[in-house]
């Protein structure tokens, strides 16, 4: 590959309900800056702003009264988890959106499943490298690489995450966990350890939207769904489906605007048919002339959310989602 070419790889993961199925993905060589999985030069930035959640006990005195108890210290350390990561972007945040990255934090999507459960909320830091191995095989599956290509795939994919996290909180990387049900010999039923399951991007606004979006565009100021990945054991099961669900919750307590947009390429008939299925309609259809460029053409499908009124049930387990943390990086 010559020097002097841009290389860039275009990334569109969308949810899949049958293992036959490949997972839509888009690779192009002929966009100078891909929308959804870009290699930059540099990811330094020449000042940066972070506020410490180890603060020694004589700095924590200037910014908290003399009676905070040691409960509300935890909490508020833990609350400035995703600020601490956010200030590394070298910019300051408004009031309002440190209140998003509170509800972005805060936010649980929880369904029972005829085989299990699912929850669904924000990818943390340390969940970065499980999502990254997830999206970087179903990348490789659905373009029948060799499997040599997903340590180049991973490290890609990860420059990419590091790259929409600071867009936070106006775009978020979202992770299901999944645990499932089996019937034991007494009849019993014994419940599997929480597995990755599946993520989704969601973007809220104009300052979370990807700077090249694929075609046929859809408004920058408008939510958009994309690069949803389900774990291919894991299919079949309602994952994808939810995943949506829990998208459009979101955006319904993060967005005032209540047109979603996602795409979907014409040939992946099982993705079509489940965003039909959840009240999307086509908008738009590439043109035949995308094939010159080497892509599938693409339908840009939209849905209008309802006002939310009762928000998903927070699970009781959300401490055993941390506990076996460690068993998922394995």
């Amino acid at each position: 590959m010559a020097a002097a070419i841009p290389v860039s790889v275009s990334l569109i993961l969308s949810s899949d309900s049958q293992p036959s199925q490949r997972l839509p993905v888009i690779l192009s060589s002929s966009n100078i800056q891909h929308p959804f999985l870009s290699l930059h030069k540099s990811f330094n930035f020449s000042s940066r702003f972070r506020v410490s959640s180890k603060c020694s006990p004589s700095s924590s005195t200037t910014t908290t009264t003399t009676t905070l108890t040691e409960t509300e210290t935890s909490s508020a350390s833990t609350s400035y988890s995703y600020l601490e990561d956010s200030y590394k972007t070298g910019r300051f945040l408004s009031n309002e959106e440190i209140e998003k990255l509170n509800a972005l934090q805060n936010f649980r999507y929880y369904q029972q499943l005829e085989t299990g459960s699912i929850c669904v909320r924000l990818m943390k830091p340390e969940e970065m490298d499980i999502t990254v191995k997830l999206l970087a095989e179903s990348f490789v599956e659905s373009m029948l690489l060799p499997v040599g290509y997903v340590s180049l795939l991973r490290y890609l994919v990860k420059q990419y995450l590091i790259e929409r996290r600071a867009a936070m909180p106006h775009a978020v990387t979202l992770i299901g966990f999944y645990k499932g049900k089996q019937e034991m010999n007494t009849g019993e039923e014994k419940e599997d350890l929480l597995e990755l399951a599946g993520t989704v991007e969601v973007c809220f606004d104009k300052r979370g939207a990807n700077t090249s979006p694929p075609t046929p565009t859809s408004p920058k100021n408008a939510p958009y769904i994309c690069n949803m990945a389900v774990k291919q054991s894991l299919r079949r099961r309602g994952i994808g489906w939810n995943l949506l669900k829990a998208s459009e919750e979101l955006i319904s307590q993060m967005s005032s605007m209540r047109d979603v947009y996602l795409h979907c390429r014409m040939i992946d008939l099982a993705p079509l048919n489940m965003y039909t299925k959840a009240g999307y309609n086509i908008v738009k259809t590439d043109s035949i002339r995308v094939l010159l460029m080497l892509q599938r053409r693409k339908h840009l499908m939209c849905k209008k959310l309802a006002v939310l009124k009762n928000p998903s049930d927070i699970p009781d387990s959300d401490t055993e989602l941390s506990s076996q943390l460690d068993m998922l990086k394995s």
